[in-house]
């Protein structure tokens, strides 16, 4: 099974309350987001942001130029019919974040649990080179080194605030890091590592 099908099969016969990464309220990702002080009308993407409630979210907050990339068709078309009309003033893409062709830069590059899937250092480099080139202000989150080493039962990178800054620290500065546990449906806790970038 390759990677899309990994991920359309997990979209297609489980619920929300079935993965670990569910949240009713993406509360640190919003916090970071509005701390990039960016205005409503910029360009906004949510990488693997297929299922996630954080452009609903971002929709009710009044932000107006929306796009959510997720490798699974299923979790986008899922998305889009909890959203119903509101659906519309997303734009939606299908796509392997290394497939991803942006064409244009993004204010806010919001990235939760889909960059520490990259495990080859080509990978890593092809993912900082493209937002190097069209993205603003990064938010990433990871798991850290306090947290699993495998997600949906893919091996995963886990990564501190060094390990960041050793990524990304060329190109852009670390102006908020810190740890958080994320609680899943299930009541296991995962540790993540959450960082808001601004390019230098």
């Amino acid at each position: 099974m390759n990677k899309k099908e990994h991920w359309e099969n997990i979209y297609s016969t489980k619920t929300p309350a079935e993965v670990s990464w569910t949240q009713a309220y993406p509360e640190t990702s919003l916090e970071l987001i509005a701390q990039t002080l960016v205005s409503k009308n910029v360009p906004i993407i949510d990488i693997g942001g297929g299922d996630s409630l954080v452009v609903d979210f971002l929709l009710k907050m009044g932000y107006t130029d929306i796009t959510v990339l997720d490798i699974s068709a299923a979790a986008i078309d899922r998305a889009k019919k909890r959203l119903g009309a509101d659906a519309t003033k997303v734009e939606w893409l299908v796509s392997d974040i290394l497939d991803f062709k942006p064409t244009k830069t993004y204010e806010v590059w919001h990235d939760r649990a889909v960059f520490h899937f990259l495990r080859e250092q080509e990978e890593v480099s092809a993912y900082v080179d493209m937002v190097k080139q069209y993205a603003e202000n990064i938010i990433l989150a990871t798991f850290s080194p306090s947290g699993p080493i495998k997600c949906s039962g893919l091996e995963i990178t886990q990564y501190n605030h060094n390990q960041m800054e050793d990524t990304f620290g060329s190109d852009f500065s670390i102006e908020n890091y810190f740890t958080a546990d994320h609680v899943t449906p299930f009541n296991t806790v995962q540790n993540f590592s959450f960082a808001r970038m601004k390019k230098k």
